[in-house]
């Protein structure tokens, strides 16, 4: 799957132009079907798609493991590519009750959503106590750039990584969509089997729904590189998921400690 590409480019100073090129990431429509359903589009990186299609339906509440994701099939289309899927069948009554067609460029998750109870999906477990010192925070975010190679090449690319508690960096998923990348983490480590029991970095905004989907993961702790909304906080206090932001190599930011772990 190709997932940049390099094009010529013109580059403007003060007092010249030049030309060079520019490796530039690259954006698919990436269509999922569910038992033969058209569930959503994704604007995306094409890479990863078996671990962000487990994911996704891990965090659209239609499927409790990776176990209840059956027979992924990718294949690249003359528009885009497209992942059909089948659940287990406990699972196959959930995609007739939430259906939906959307087309997301921002892969927002939100997008088409029928009314705003469905907004509030329920969160099935509450997160563990975090067991992570100030030092392993600040030894994953210093380890981070490592783990984003295709962002080092584009500068366009989101990054999600789930961190032991050590601060060492177990998985990392990148894409141009921040819930993407997020997705492919919690599809990853659940195809694998591996708990989460240090943290989740992201990149970027912290967002009701990357909440959510740490929620979902069984994460202790969810921190980001940017700043949180006020519906993410409102949620990661609602279910007790410990929340940290604006994560820099000199200070991260508390923003929700249901444990005193920062006191």
């Amino acid at each position: 799957m190709t997932t940049s590409r390099t094009l010529p480019i013109k580059i403007l100073r003060p007092d010249s132009v030049t030309t060079g090129d520019r490796t530039i990431a690259v954006e698919v429509p990436v269509a999922i079907e569910i038992d033969g359903l058209g569930y959503a589009v994704m604007m995306m990186t094409p890479a990863d798609l078996t671990e962000f299609t487990t994911g996704f339906l891990l965090t659209e509440r239609l499927a409790d493991s990776a176990e209840d994701v059956r027979d992924i099939d990718v294949f690249e289309a003359e528009a885009g590519w497209i992942v059909r899927v089948g659940l287990s069948e406990r699972c196959k009554g959930r995609i007739h009750d939430r259906v939906r067609h959307r087309t997301s460029d921002t892969s927002c998750g939100l997008c088409g959503i029928s009314g705003l109870e469905q907004l509030r999906k329920p969160v099935p477990h509450t997160p563990p106590k975090p067991d992570t010192s100030v030092s392993a925070l600040f030894a994953a975010l210093g380890g981070l750039r490592t783990h984003q190679p295709l962002n080092a090449a584009t500068g366009a690319i989101h990054a999600a990584a789930a961190c032991d508690r050590e601060g060492r960096i177990i998985a990392a998923y990148e894409d141009v969509g921040r819930h993407n990348a997020l997705d492919k983490l919690v599809g990853g480590v659940a195809i694998k089997r591996h708990a989460i029991d240090g943290f989740i970095l992201v990149t970027s905004r912290i967002s009701f729904e990357m909440v959510d989907k740490a929620l979902i993961a069984g994460a202790p702790m969810l921190m980001g590189i940017s700043a949180p909304t006020s519906l993410a906080i409102e949620h990661s206090r609602a279910h007790g998921l410990t929340l940290l932001a604006l994560a820099r190599s000199d200070a991260i930011l508390v923003v929700n400690d249901p444990w005193d772990l920062f006191a």
